[in-house]
């Protein structure tokens, strides 16, 4: 019997060690997304930090997600091939690398790239970690071992705001992706040290034209709704691209239906229930992320709440998931995913609907409270959904289906922060009207890009400023339920499609019960 044998039979007697590794592996990638939110005001500001638009913030955002949702699927099989330890190290230098990049932009164009470096490293350390696992682990104890690096990852999604606010606070906006860089060397030295390297005797082959069709494909339609929010749909830079964009995915889609080993398997989705648990998925990504965006900037401008106490007032989005991901579990075995995902989308779609009343003066409570209601939705939809895929799916089929769904996450949140962030664009220019009359050109220009750009104006222009930002608020305030109104109709959308198409209460089927470390990866994607 060969080492790897041994370990499948009895797991690696370091296993506890490693697991504490790959925590820490995991952590860094998402600390550094809880923070960004709160730091987004102060990466707009011209003076404490880059003075980004709403749109290169948009990118800053979306460049990481794009990269990872594209090369999820190659990295993991990459990482079957060379070696999942040395992907899961390459994986962790990249993001340190364009961790200290970012630190250190002079410019939001800078920034941007350095961003989509992270995503590259990201997408190395995501699957790489769950091989890892599924490889030092004995079957009987990998549920457990799952089970801990969730709990992990979920508890750094609620302090990773508290964090970032206090970094804000004491030190320059570069702090909050500087802290990556410690955590990177400590984890690539821990991996060398402890973790035992793996590959898979037949990995699977990497689609290199797949791979850039989606990336090119989604950019494309990405910046055309970021310009269409700017300029407005009818400016050729912004419906040119969207065009570009849909006949490039509609060519993805061709050829990865034509070739044995694709990166996104589109056959999956003739299954009606796969099809509609990873729409769901999508939807309701496209939500919440939507809504994250535009809650930083009211947070931090309208009411004037510095980094710290707006990252303390996103925490009870990651509590509500924190604790209420695994009593959705236990849900789901005893009801079903249509009822228990219908539920948890409808809890969604109240606390989004509960922004179309919040003004700037609403007790503050109520903006915590429909965070919180909303975490609690979002607890109630990746477990259902994950049960779904997966009965849908045979067994040797899960992983691609996991993979999946996670790929379909990050592509509805990133099409979330476009779309609903050109909505509120659109509107707030709109409804700014004569507020920046007897302004320079350029300072009224600025001050009608976004509510950044008005307080940044508005610092400058004296008493009058006080006006400018009054009109600013009001008109962000209309503008923001504007885009709360679109990303409720996407939950509402979703929780449609949970009722009509996910499978009531399951008694045995053909398939596998999900597999609790299935569930584990379902409170991560959370």
């Amino acid at each position: 019997m060969n080492a790897q044998e041994t370990t499948q039979t009895a797991g690696h007697p370091r296993r506890w060690a490693i697991l504490a590794v790959l925590v820490i592996s995991l952590l860094v990638v998402v600390l550094d997304n809880t923070v960004l939110n709160v730091a987004l005001r102060i990466i707009s500001d011209p003076q404490r930090g880059l003075g980004a638009t709403q749109s290169q913030l948009e990118w800053a955002i979306n460049s990481y997600t794009l990269v990872f949702a594209g090369l999820l699927f190659t990295a993991g099989i990459l990482a079957d091939r060379i070696g999942r330890r040395i992907t899961l190290a390459i994986g962790l230098t990249l993001f340190g690398i364009a961790s200290l990049i970012s630190a250190y932009a002079n410019s939001p164009d800078q920034l941007i790239g350095a961003r989509a470096l992270m995503g590259l490293g990201a997408a190395a350390v995501m699957p790489a970690t769950l091989s890892i696992i599924a490889n030092v682990f004995e079957p009987k104890e990998r549920g457990r071992a799952i089970g801990v690096w969730a709990g992990a990852v979920g508890l750094a999604v609620a302090l990773g705001p508290i964090l970032g606010g206090f970094l804000l606070e004491h030190f320059w906006w570069g702090s909050v992706f500087l802290i990556n860089v410690p955590i990177v060397v400590a984890g690539v030295t821990l991996v060398f040290l402890l973790v035992p390297e793996s590959r898979d005797p037949k990995p699977g082959r990497i689609d290199v034209v797949g791979v850039l069709l989606s990336i090119i494909g989604l950019t494309l339609l990405t910046y055309g709704v970021i310009k269409g929010g700017e300029d407005g749909f009818g400016d050729v830079l912004a419906w040119g691209p969207l065009a570009g964009g849909i006949l490039v995915l509609i060519g993805f889609v061709l050829f990865e239906r034509s070739i044995a080993f694709p990166s996104l398997d589109v056959r999956l989705f003739k299954n009606r229930q796969f099809s509609a648990s990873t729409g769901m998925i999508g939807l309701v990504f496209f939500a919440a992320m939507g809504a994250m965006f535009f809650g930083a900037f009211y947070l931090q401008l309208v009411r004037g709440y510095g980094p710290l106490a707006s990252g303390a007032l996103f925490v009870p989005f990651a509590v509500g998931q924190m604790v209420f991901a695994p009593i959705s579990s236990n849900m789901v075995k005893k009801f079903g995913p249509k009822l228990v995902s219908t539920v948890g989308l409808l809890l969604v779609a109240l606390g989004l609907a509960t922004w179309l009343f919040i003004g700037s003066d609403t007790p503050i409570v109520v903006v915590a409270l429909a965070f919180f209601v909303q975490g609690v939705g979002m607890a109630n939809v990746m477990p259902p959904a994950t049960e779904s895929i997966m009965s849908a799916l045979p067994r040797e089929k899960a992983g691609v289906g996991s993979a999946v769904s996670n790929t379909i996450r990050q592509l509805g949140g990133a099409l979330g922060v476009a779309v609903l962030g050109a909505i509120l664009s659109s509107v707030y220019r709109d409804n700014l009207g004569s507020a920046t009359d007897g302004l320079p050109g350029a300072a009224a220009d600025t001050a009608r890009e976004s509510i950044s750009g008005a307080y940044a104006v508005a610092a400058q222009a004296g008493p009058t400023g006080a006006n400018l930002i009054t009109s600013a608020n009001e008109s962000f305030v209309t503008a923001m339920h504007w885009a709360s109104a679109g990303s409720l109709v996407f939950a509402l959308l979703g929780a449609l499609v949970a009722a009509l198409f996910l499978p009531g209460k399951r008694t045995a089927g053909p398939h596998s019960p999900v597999l609790a470390e299935e569930q584990g990866v379902a409170l991560v994607e959370a």
